[in-house]
């Protein structure tokens, strides 16, 4: 099992969810005003502010979260957030990618390498670890959405470039550029997404056991718990046996 997204169920097993709604539902709404304020605030003529919705919806954030969120990228007031991305060495020879939204980029560089070193980790330069990834598009969709043949058929007849099938998503990835051509498809046949965005997608994987697995979670939920950082990538691969194990 490999990348971040599968060690997060774990999180939620672990009871640590709704600790962290709060935090989390910060974040999203930061998304979704930034994706507003540089496109359009209509969702359906702005495809990340769409993604951004999707994911808000996904973790159930309130609708009225969601329209303040959209206002607030109107008003002339609020802090001027920048997205920045940070690369780094994570525990076993991990590869780890850091994507934050900052209004100050000597804060957030200051608190990301600090815990990358109380984590015996270390925080590299641009370009240290970043060519193990590529930049691509990913849709998640669920699997009682629709039928396995006919959701691969629309995918790879439309600019897909891989299909995975997990617990409970179909993952669909493309070329960045075409993310949203397919997203719109897929949309139009299957109604709102689960998931739809950019994502760094590792080429390779490492293997790492149960010791560096622990270390690795409680690395990704430390970065993950600064305001500024909206999303942590790796390039692990870990034995499903360990997965359960944990989660039990």
């Amino acid at each position: 099992m490999a990348g971040h997204s599968h060690w997060a169920g774990i999180k939620h097993k672990k009871g640590k969810a709704d600790k962290q709604r709060s935090k989390l539902f910060s974040k999203l709404s930061r998304e979704i005003t930034v994706s507003a304020k540089l496109g359009m605030p209509d969702a359906s003529m702005n495809p990340r502010l769409r993604s951004a919705i999707q994911a808000a919806k996904e973790a159930n954030m309130p609708k009225d979260n969601i329209d303040r969120a959209i206002k607030k990228s109107q008003g002339g007031d609020e802090a001027n957030y920048e997205p920045v991305t940070y690369e780094g060495f994570g525990p076993g020879g991990t590869a780890i990618i850091v994507e934050a939204l900052t209004e100050n980029k000597n804060r957030t560089v200051s608190n990301v390498r600090s815990i990358f070193e109380k984590n015996g980790c270390s925080l590299g330069s641009a370009g240290s670890v970043s060519y193990q990834f590529s930049k691509v598009g990913l849709i998640k969709v669920k699997k009682d959405k629709c039928l396995e043949d006919e959701i691969f058929e629309l995918s790879t007849n439309n600019g897909a470039s891989d299909f995975k099938v997990e617990d409970d998503f179909y993952e669909i990835f493309s070329e960045k550029n075409n993310l949203h051509q397919l997203q719109g498809i897929l949309e139009k046949k299957y109604g709102e997404l689960n998931f739809s965005g950019i994502v760094w997608n590792p080429n390779s994987t490492v293997n790492v056991d149960k010791l560096n697995f622990e270390k690795i979670i409680n690395f990704i939920e430390s970065l993950e718990d600064d305001d500024d950082v909206q999303k942590v990538y790796s390039n692990f691969e870990v034995d499903e046996n360990i997965i359960k194990e944990l989660a039990s």
